[in-house]
């Protein structure tokens, strides 16, 4: 008998349509413009509100971290979405408001689904091996562009779907090199994307070394995921690799973690015997950092963010409203934040950051005797990293990709959580032991031996 589908399959339907489906492809003959993605994200919304009536859905119920910031994100967008519609706003302004709470139900409702659909390991594990199939799906298309100037979202038009618009390239030049966007709306964008997708490779790789079965196409995703990172040629990517590497290094043990600095040491040194010019035009964006305009405009424009956030402190002047090239892009998806949908947006959006976050740190705790899914915790954790880093440097929330990831994973996490709860044994070892690395936190892993209650 065939498996029935159930939130992991959603979750992978969605997981390639927003990595694969080039991000500027756009459903025909809809009101407003939605992706393919965003049908199938309202579509898991509302099967998780269906779901909620009837108690032999297979859905699971009941109150968890990442199902409550999704719930306060969405009842903050709606009462900013009430507050900006008390007073006068544009045609145009409207519109995008309408339509930004749109995609914020919508991709609450992917995090919702993940969250309470997933409900064993194996079908997380599913999910999750496809979003690295789609990362590196969107990384090699990175890669042609980069390496041959050869352009594949321009044959990856399909009936009913158009394109927004011709004047978002997905070939830039800067500092003398190329930058790509691949699948994705921006170069930025498609570096955090990569390097959100990157520990998830690796965990797959280091898994199946350790079950004995062949490692070698998690390692060659995880390469060609590194690689697009550097075709992006932005500071963003480089700067959310280093708050990933941060996390895995620091969960992981004492030898692998020396094993993973030699690894690391030899890939520099390789990659910059190889692309030499790409490394120095990296590193040209840091040392040159002071002098650059895309720097300096953005300083320029605090007081500009100030002024409009005191105008509308609380719920902000409406989601979706500052928009470009109407206004200055602020590149600081916090900042922006502010702006839009005040301190109550803004709490909302870095709650589901951290939300997300707990949700993997308490499943590793929970995990304590087995390895793999500990380390699945990890890289989980590494993963949602990415964006609460990046957010600092772009506006995360503008683009459709590194949004959608960003819901999706959270949901991950909180379904990680709720099924290493649903597996916990009896212990009277405190859940920071368990998660902890010191060598005490390990010898007490090591000898105890968790047994069921009768």
């Amino acid at each position: 008998m065939a498996p029935r589908a159930d939130g992991a399959t959603l979750g992978v339907m969605f997981a390639l349509a927003t990595l694969v489906v080039p991000a500027r492809l756009v459903v025909r003959g809809t009101g407003i413009s939605l992706t393919p993605a965003d049908l199938v994200a309202l579509g898991m919304g509302l099967t998780w509100l269906a779901a909620q009536f009837v108690t032999h859905s297979g859905v699971a119920k009941g109150r968890t971290a990442a199902r409550t910031v999704a719930s306060f994100y969405v009842a903050a967008m709606f009462a900013c979405y009430g507050a900006a519609n008390s007073s006068y706003l544009p045609a145009d302004e409207r519109n995008l408001l309408d339509h930004s709470l749109v995609l914020a139900v919508a991709f609450a409702g992917v995090t919702l689904a993940v969250c309470d659909g997933v409900r064993t390991l194996d079908r997380l594990d599913t999910l999750l091996r496809w979003v690295v199939a789609g990362g590196t799906a969107a990384a090699f298309v990175g890669a042609l562009q980069y390496l041959f100037m050869f352009d594949l979202t321009k044959y990856m038009v399909v009936p009913l779907l158009r394109y927004t618009s011709g004047d978002n390239p997905t070939m830039v030049p800067r500092g003398g090199q190329l930058r790509v966007a691949a699948t994705t709306g921006h170069p930025i964008e498609f570096g955090i994307v990569c390097t959100m997708v990157l520990p998830l490779a690796i965990h797959y790789a280091l898994r199946a070394r350790r079950a004995g079965e062949p490692s070698w196409p998690w390692w060659g995703s995880a390469l060609l995921l590194l690689s697009g990172m550097l075709f992006s040629v932005s500071r963003s990517g480089v700067l959310t690799l280093l708050a990933i590497g941060f996390v895995l290094l620091a969960g992981w043990p004492p030898r692998m973690r020396t094993r993973a600095l030699g690894v690391v040491a030899a890939c520099s040194i390789a990659v910059l015997m190889i692309a030499g010019g790409l490394v120095r035009a990296i590193y040209n964006l840091f040392a040159n950092a002071q002098a650059d305009d895309s720097i300096t405009a953005r300083q320029h424009r605090y007081g500009q963010a100030a002024m409009e956030i005191s105008k509308h402190p609380i719920f902000g002047r409406g989601d979706g409203t500052w928009h470009f090239p109407a206004y200055n892009a602020f590149d600081n998806q916090y900042i922006m934040s502010m702006v839009e949908t005040g301190v109550l947006g803004t709490t909302a959006l870095v709650l589901l950051f951290l939300g997300g976050i707990y949700s993997a740190l308490r499943a590793r705790g929970k995990a304590f005797s087995d390895p793999d899914t500990r380390d699945l915790a990890l890289s989980v954790t590494a993963s949602l990293a990415a964006p609460l880093v990046g957010a600092v440097t772009f506006d995360l929330l503008s683009f459709a990709t590194i949004t959608g990831l960003t819901f999706l994973m959270v949901g991950a996490a909180g379904a990680l959580l709720r099924i290493t709860r649903a597996q916990e044994l009896p212990t009277a070892v405190p859940w920071r032991v368990r998660a902890g690395n010191t060598r005490a936190a390990r010898a007490i892993r090591a000898r105890v031996t968790p047994t069921r209650t009768p």
